[in-house]
């Protein structure tokens, strides 16, 4: 792990042995950037410049000393002070879940930056769009609450996995536990706030390319809902729906993600 300042904010991240044109991984709420170490490892990591970043009060960055850092906007500022402080401005940015709600509102902060994929994120335009962009599931409450016991923290986990997943969530449950309380409460609180960008607004006006993923066996993202999002921009003109995967398709199905990762990147030549 390597750390950077990041507008103040102590950073810590992970980076590939790449050295292709850079990518910018957002992982999602109370994970970390250990949730990118296939994907740095493994041939995409080995081909591009992949830098995945422990949001603050996650994983190994320092706690937010301002609690309106953990919001959408607070943390896209993070992300887009990060990727400029690494020399990344120009990067492809890849958010999951929350890390793809942050991506979005980063996006309008980095004017160099050349795509943008997300997946486990339903771009919404407003607080009136939650109760149809997600699926009804009493895990979902776990991410907006401070402390949780270990029994939620893996029910949570088992609901980022297609529904009978065998993949083990030990290290999922460990990450949600080691995260900031405060960073689920706050993010629960600021869902209300007029801050709060209009994400359909920023995919349908994008000036880059879009990459909307879903994995085919989610728990928590409605699929129609995310087909009545669009974009001129937004890639092969449609949604990607990845075979088998749920929630964390990096996971689940990481060659068939990376093979998407790729085409995208690829594509943007």
């Amino acid at each position: 792990m390597e750390t950077l300042d990041a507008g103040g904010q102590r950073i810590a991240y992970r980076t590939s042995p790449g050295s292709g044109p850079a990518v910018v991984f957002v992982h999602g709420n109370s994970s970390s950037s250990a949730a990118w170490a296939r994907v740095l490892d493994g041939p995409f990591g080995r081909r591009f410049r992949v830098l995945a970043l422990d949001l603050p009060g996650h994983g190994e960055s320092a706690r937010a000393q301002d609690p309106a850092t953990y919001s959408i906007p607070g943390y896209a500022r993070v992300v887009a002070d990060f990727s400029e402080a690494a020399g990344a401005g120009d990067a492809v940015l890849v958010g999951w879940s929350l890390g793809g709600h942050i991506a979005l509102s980063a996006s309008t902060r980095l004017p160099g930056a050349r795509g943008i994929v997300v997946h486990g994120t339903p771009p919404v335009a407003s607080p009136a769009d939650l109760a149809t962009a997600f699926l009804p599931n009493p895990a979902v409450a776990t991410g907006f609450t401070g402390e949780v016991s270990r029994e939620d923290a893996t029910a949570y986990a088992r609901s980022q996995l297609a529904l009978g997943s065998p993949l083990p969530v030990d290290a999922a449950v460990a990450h949600i536990l080691a995260t900031d309380p405060e960073a689920r409460a706050a993010l629960g609180r600021s869902l209300q706030s007029v801050e709060n960008a209009d994400e359909r607004a920023i995919v349908a006006g994008s000036r880059v390319p879009v990459a909307i993923l879903h994995g085919a066996e989610e728990q928590l993202v409605n699929l129609e809902y995310l087909r009545t999002v669009t974009s001129p921009r937004l890639w092969r003109g449609e949604v990607q729906v990845l075979p088998g995967a749920g929630h964390t398709p990096q996971d689940e199905t990481p060659e068939a993600y990376e093979a998407v990762l790729t085409a995208f990147l690829d594509d943007l030549r």
